[in-house]
């Protein structure tokens, strides 16, 4: 089986099936060793996030009691929300650390300070984008369903709103990750109908209500006349963590270079060539510890789509194998500073927004996407 890529790596070498077979070998074989090597340090490190997580929560919520330390509140919250939901809910979640066994960090059970349930973000982020990723037709973390990401995506004149939506997709971001799994344009499009939905509302619907309760009823009524202050202040921290994951996420999936494939080019698609696509479609964002911990370690975003359920804190250790086998491969490893690559997302998004070349060529009308 030989490898091709569409998008923006066309140039990109092609491997044999050997070549792709010795790469999943190699890949395999960093794999088995973490996990071999999985131990207390692992744990200690993963306690110590979620301990910091509740101070930072309880500190947060005490000094909305405080009006001069507004601003401190909301920091403490807002980094609070960054660490349940990117370090500790979206690793836990992946099944990084089931094999300690422990309630509170079983994938199964965690539930994460979000409004999108995390059984339904399990089945569209853990099974559907990481098996799919970058398949056109099959990774709806292409665009959300919202934007045009990708010049083999058909050119609509909806899309011209690219811009606009990403802003809105940034702002209300654990919304859209709610809404995901309602695949809201298929309906509008007439190949997905409400009633295949029903199952999803309940689940939606009552996570909505916990999460509005207790950010915009309960702890801002807890504060008694600072009220307002402290609505606007959990408003003002889920605003803060909405616009930050959406960028991580964004640069580690869509700045330039990264690569698209087709349906007919992952069929029967052997290990290696999974590994291939991972390497392919997905992008590192550079920066020192403390970044790498409000990212959850997403910023190494290549490292994690070739290895989900390995804790995201050995990411940074492994890098340097991953770069020198890609580079011994002449495959691409797509690096490189946040303000780089938030600039190469917003120019894409920008540029997407308008018809494309091929496209507009290979676009039939039935293809068309309606406006969502």
């Amino acid at each position: 089986m030989t490898s091709t890529t569409t998008g923006t790596t066309t140039g990109t070498p092609r491997l044999t099936p050997d070549q792709l077979d010795a790469l999943g070998a190699e890949l395999d074989a960093i794999r088995q060793r973490v996990l071999a090597d999985l131990g207390e340090a692992d744990a200690d490190y993963i306690h110590g996030v979620v301990r910091l997580q509740r101070r930072l929560e309880v500190a947060g919520r005490a000094l909305f009691y405080l009006p001069p330390a507004w601003p401190l509140a909301v920091a403490a919250l807002s980094v609070s929300k960054i660490l349940d939901n990117m370090e500790i809910g979206h690793n836990v979640m992946h099944g990084q650390y089931d094999w300690m066994g422990e309630p509170g960090l079983s994938s199964r059970m965690y539930e994460w300070d979000n409004v999108c349930p995390s059984e339904q973000w399990r089945y569209s982020h853990n099974y559907i984008h990481h098996t799919f990723t970058n398949v056109l037709g099959k990774d709806r973390d292409i665009g959300y369903g919202i934007l045009r990401m990708d010049e083999d995506q058909p050119w609509h004149p909806y899309y011209l709103g690219n811009p606009a939506y990403a802003f809105l997709l940034m702002v209300f971001f654990e919304w859209g990750v709610a809404m995901h799994d309602l695949e809201v344009e298929n309906i509008v499009a007439g190949r997905r109908s409400l009633a295949d939905n029903k199952a999803l509302h309940a689940g939606i619907m009552r996570k909505v209500r916990r999460q509005a309760f207790k950010d915009y009823v309960l702890f801002p009524a807890l504060t008694g006349p600072f009220f307002p202050l402290t609505l606007a202040g959990n408003a003002t921290a889920n605003l803060v963590r909405n616009v930050w994951a959406f960028n991580i996420i964004f640069c580690g999936h869509f700045p330039a270079g990264v690569a698209t494939f087709s349906e007919e080019e992952c069929e029967d698609e052997s290990r290696g060539h999974w590994y291939y696509r991972q390497l392919l479609g997905s992008a590192n964002i550079d920066g020192g510890p403390l970044f790498h911990l409000m990212t959850g370690n997403l910023s190494f975003q290549v490292e994690h789509h070739l290895f989900p359920d390995l804790p995201a804190r050995r990411y940074p250790e492994i890098s340097g194998e991953v770069q020198e086998i890609c580079e011994r491969y002449g495959l691409p490893y797509n690096t490189g500073p946040l303000g780089k690559q938030l600039l190469s997302v917003a120019r894409k998004i920008c540029r997407l927004a308008l018809p494309g070349r091929r496209s507009d060529q290979a676009a039939p009308a039935a293809a068309q996407p309606a406006a969502a």
